[in-house]
């Protein structure tokens, strides 16, 4: 998981940093809401964890632009000083998930983290999944369509599962880089668009079988449920579309 903190204090960063890498998920940290604004502009992320004082701003408004530009599914932990009633109040409703008061436990702060992403990203599991057509066994790592196995790579395999996980959600080139190849790999931008490119293809990505993949310029890929339409689902044209009867003529 790639999980961001909004922080202006260099010390509670580093522990930030030292407790969500040691959980095993990337990390990143912005100091201002600006830059986390920026950032967000092009980057996608799993977990946003925020202060409440801010250089340029405070909590709040970051939590409220974050919903409005990005959307009501990322997970957002407030990690904050204020501990008043009503500043508890004021940040849930503003959108966050979860509100943990300063001085920061880092045994709360896992648990608290690790509550909001099981939520937000249930665990694969060894059974079946089956989204439309697709259907994905986990344990012998195989993907069928509409009942026909389609050979996949290892990587195409993860790739093309992440893909249908995350229906809907805009995914950066970083994001998927790193969830395929990992952190740490140094994989050239062409590589990720060529297993896209190989998938549209394998996979059979197109409206009649209801889903497609979309890339967005300058972020990354959208992969998304779509209607068939009636001519590609094999169905009847609407009445109303029919060109309409030419009359007789008179006499």
């Amino acid at each position: 998981m790639r999980i961001v903190a909004l922080e202006d204090d260099a010390l509670q960063l580093e522990l930030f940093r030292r407790a969500i890498e040691g959980m095993g998920h990337a990390f990143r940290a912005h100091l201002t809401g600006a830059a986390l604004m920026k950032d967000l502009r092009r980057e996608t992320f799993d977990l946003l964890i925020v202060d409440w004082q801010l250089p340029d701003t405070n909590g709040p408004d970051v939590v409220r632009w974050v919903r409005e530009n990005v959307g009501p599914n990322l997970p957002i932990l407030f990690v904050t000083s204020r501990h008043e009633e009503r500043d508890i109040i004021e940040g849930l409703g503003s959108g966050a998930d979860d509100f943990m008061i300063k001085p920061i436990r880092v045994g709360e702060l896992t648990a608290r983290v690790t509550a909001l992403l099981r939520r937000a990203y249930p665990a694969v599991s060894s059974a079946t999944m089956e989204f439309g057509p697709y259907r994905f066994i986990p344990d012998s790592r195989t993907l069928l369509i509409s009942g026909r196995p389609v050979e996949l790579k290892n990587r195409e395999y993860d790739l093309a599962l992440f893909l249908f996980q995350n229906t809907g959600r805009l995914l950066s080139r970083d994001h998927l880089r790193e969830i395929i190849w990992g952190q740490s790999a140094d994989v050239i931008s062409r590589s990720l668009d060529t297993h896209i490119s190989r998938l549209r293809s394998q996979l059979e990505l197109r409206p009649s079988n209801g889903y497609i993949v979309t890339a967005v310029y300058g972020v990354g890929y959208r992969f998304e449920a779509v209607s068939p339409r009636p001519e590609e689902a094999g169905g009847d044209v609407p009445a109303e579309s029919a060109a309409p009867a030419r009359s007789a003529p008179t006499a």
